[in-house]
């Protein structure tokens, strides 16, 4: 067929009534199930596509979704980002991102123009959990969900555990016989920093070190050096709060001739692979499995624009454990 395929040649194709066709596509009216299947088989066979406008204006909807974030280097959001668009692709639905900074003026700019293309929903996402954006999302039109980021008391909030995901790391080490350990993570004030801080030494005992400083690998040279000159207990297994300490506290460790993991077993937080897979040995680490959490929030922002009733709070996604060599092989089955 030449020129756009029309809803009308897809009935004349099949066989059946305009009403009909759309009925089969859109999955509602009364039909065989094997009809509804030849009519979406013959559809893509003959490269129809339904109009996306027409469509919206008959369910009110624009299957669009905007993703607002604060996040402009994009270490957290472009995963949260592929995910939410894996879990929406087959719905039809396009979604389109928005950096703001730190800016609350450039935010509401970027909301309005949101608002004004009629997206069905709004994720939010970010840098910090423990921090909302600098934009007020409370009391828009259509439904804000929040994946990374602070959201409001009465929203939908999807986290990594980063309690269970530092469990999981220092469990680990315990597990290949590492018996002194230490943490060695990031700025106190960072909720997740606390939580993975309280879980290794629950897990550790506590008497295991816990050394706090900045987001760097500088700061896990000089954490090594406090370790290895304070004239106490050497540690052989180090659990640091991101990769980024991890492969400074490997580099200090080498520089030392102190051998990883033969006697120090290292393992980050975060799973930066450009980070972890390059690190010499590569990086044991602990990944917060963000694209899933932006699966889940792509298909929440989608139930509520749907206008599926949900239950509000905060859902903390598991973590998982990646082990590369700087524990000594691999995980066990």
């Amino acid at each position: 067929m030449s020129g756009r395929v029309t809803i009308r040649d897809l009935a004349r194709a099949a066989g059946v009534s305009v009403s009909t066709a759309s009925k089969a596509l859109n999955d509602n009216g009364r039909m065989a199930d094997e009809t509804r299947a030849r009519i979406k088989r013959i559809a893509s066979e003959i490269g129809f596509r339904p109009n996306a406008l027409a469509r919206g204006l008959l369910s009110s909807r624009s299957f669009t979704v905007g993703l607002l974030t604060n996040d402009t280097y994009g270490r957290f959001t472009l995963p949260v980002m592929a995910g939410i668009s894996e879990a929406l692709v087959d719905h039809g639905v396009s979604v389109f991102l928005c950096a703001i900074e730190d800016d609350p003026a450039l935010g509401k700019i970027h909301v309005d123009a949101m608002l004004d293309k009629q997206v069905d929903g709004i994720i939010a996402t970010g840098k910090r959990v423990d921090r909302s954006l600098p934009v007020d999302l409370a009391g828009l039109p259509v439904p804000v969900v929040y994946a990374f980021t602070a959201g409001t008391p009465d929203s939908v909030t999807f986290t990594a555990d980063d309690a269970q995901g530092a469990g999981l790391a220092t469990a680990w080490l315990r597990e290949i016989g590492r018996r002194r350990l230490a943490h060695v993570t990031g700025p106190e004030d960072f909720a997740s920093v606390r939580e993975r801080a309280f879980a290794f030494a629950s897990e550790a005992g506590g008497n295991a070190p816990i050394l706090y400083g900045v987001w760097s690998e500088s700061w896990g040279h000089e954490a090594v050096a406090r370790l290895w000159d304070d004239g106490g207990e050497r540690p052989d297994g180090i659990f640091c709060g991101n990769d980024q300490i991890a492969r400074g506290v490997i580099d200090a460790l080498r520089e030392r001739g102190v051998k990883v993991p033969g006697d120090v077993a290292v393992i980050g937080f975060d799973n930066w692979e450009i980070l972890a897979q390059q690190t010499r040995p590569p990086l044991t680490t602990v990944d917060m499995n963000l694209k899933e959490l932006g699966r889940e929030a792509g298909l929440m922002v989608l139930s509520l624009a749907e206008g599926r009733t949900v239950e509000p709070g905060l859902r903390k996604l598991p973590c998982k454990l990646v082990v590369r060599q700087s524990c000594g092989g691999a995980r066990y089955a």
